[in-house]
């Protein structure tokens, strides 16, 4: 009887038919006369190849749920980011690649979510959207110390080179998260976007020129940066008034801590900067900065080099002033200073002295700015114009305190240190005696063994 439906692997006729003849029941080919088993037959009459029974049963793995928890959670942070769909696809990818290597797979659930940040933050870098990782840390509540191990370690074994950035490029970032455009703030205290960015740029470069940034957190010092812009763009009565905690209230930002630090070390800077400019005429004060600031920062690199030129002249005309100070003390009242001393006085420099010129010249005049000398100050960041803040506020560290050792008199003495207990003849001529005294009781001793 034909079987309709099934084909013959061999010819592919679908004339299939029960061969009863034999003890067990078969199916033959009528065509070719092939006896063909029922498993190798092909149920589909458009045609197609053979499948096993075990093909048939197989079930489609699954994947983990903490991967699919961990992909929507990387895809939550895109959205929060506003990033475009490249980066976020790409973030998505290095973190199925970093969650199943085996540096990943066994770890805690709070080190994954901490793995879908930074797969967000790596991504960002690579296609040059700046970000900071202490945003990534705000998004997911994590201590940035934990995240900075994380990201280097997925990046070590991702082995993917990211970029490093720089404060000047998340700085428009930053600068969106500050509600004060015309659409959040009334007029008289909204600023224009572009404009804000633009000066507080222009402020974070003038502080890392003058060694602000360096070694500092980033976000204290874009705040300031932002405030002072801000301040500076229409230097009102209002404005000025408004401090930095009223100003984050405004612009619907939480005020960090040490932001207002970074402020008074920005204005310090811009009154350096101010005193140079020619058509000033009041005295440049840390209250009345913010209305030059625009005059400043748009002549910053030529006041940079006339504040140091300045600073440097005045610190010549104190070591002069020391140095005729020095040789007239020391020359008597009727006699007239040296011309030879005084003229070296006047050539010599604290930023050229050498340690072998200070025997040489009477007068000595201020020590180099990269080292200490003798009595005189060691803080040289003080007498700098613009120095690291580490050099003009050092930490103070604690004198170790010596261990404190009960006298009791018992105390071997050296024979080095004996002689400086020696006063009188007397001393010399008794301690003489006892050692003589010493060597004899030796020698007998010897002599009796």
């Amino acid at each position: 009887m034909p079987r309709p439906g099934l084909r013959c692997p061999g010819c592919g006729s679908s004339n299939i038919i029960d061969d009863d003849l034999h003890c067990q029941t078969q199916l033959v080919c009528v065509d070719c006369g092939a006896v063909v088993s029922e498993g190798s037959l092909v149920n589909d009459v458009v045609g197609g190849a053979d499948v096993s029974y075990s093909q048939t049963t197989a079930v489609a793995r699954k994947p983990c749920p903490n991967l699919l928890y961990g992909v929507q959670r990387v895809r939550a942070i895109c959205r929060t980011l506003r990033v475009n769909h490249e980066i976020e696809t790409l973030s998505q990818t290095n973190f199925t690649q970093a969650y199943q290597h085996e540096h990943f797979i066994n770890v805690s659930l709070q080190r994954k979510e901490v793995l879908a940040g930074c797969c967000v933050l790596v991504s960002c870098r690579l296609l040059n959207w700046p970000i900071t990782m202490g945003t990534i840390s705000c998004l997911l509540d994590a201590d940035p110390m934990v995240v900075g191990a994380i990201y280097k370690e997925m990046v070590q074994t991702l082995n993917i080179t990211a970029p490093t950035i720089n404060i000047t490029d998340v700085m428009e970032a930053h600068s969106q998260e500050y509600k004060i455009s015309p659409l959040h703030a009334p007029e008289e205290l909204a600023a224009d976007p572009k404009q804000l960015n633009k000066r507080a740029v222009a402020l974070v470069e003038l502080a890392a020129d003058t060694w602000i940034v360096t070694g500092r957190q980033p976000v204290p010092i874009m705040m300031s940066a932002i405030y002072l812009s801000w301040q500076s763009l229409k230097p009102t009565k209002q404005r000025l008034k408004l401090t930095l905690e009223k100003f984050c209230k405004i612009a619907k930002v939480n005020k960090h801590k040490v932001a207002l630090k970074r402020v008074t070390e920005m204005k310090e800077v811009l009154c350096k900067l101010g005193k140079e400019l020619p058509w000033i005429r009041e005295d440049v004060t840390p209250e009345n900065v913010v209305k030059h600031v625009e005059d400043i920062l748009q002549h910053r690199f030529a006041l940079l080099r006339r504040a140091l030129r300045t600073h440097e002249e005045t610190r010549l005309e104190e070591g002069r002033t020391s140095c005729e100070d020095s040789v007239n003390e020391k020359s008597a009242p009727s006699e007239i200073p040296n011309s030879s001393s005084v003229k070296r006085c006047e050539v010599r420099s604290d930023m050229s002295e050498q340690p072998g010129d200070a025997d040489d010249n009477p007068c000595t005049a201020p020590e180099p700015l990269g080292g200490t000398q003798g009595n005189q100050e060691p803080n040289w960041g003080k007498r700098a114009l613009f120095a690291p803040p580490c050099v003009v506020h050092p930490k103070k560290r604690r004198a170790p305190h010596p261990e404190s050792k009960e006298v009791t008199g018992d105390e071997e003495i050296c024979d080095i240190e004996i002689d400086s207990y020696i006063r009188t003849p007397r001393e010399v001529r008794d301690f003489a005696r006892m050692q003589e005294m010493l060597s004899e009781k030796e020698t007998n001793a010897n002599e009796t063994h």
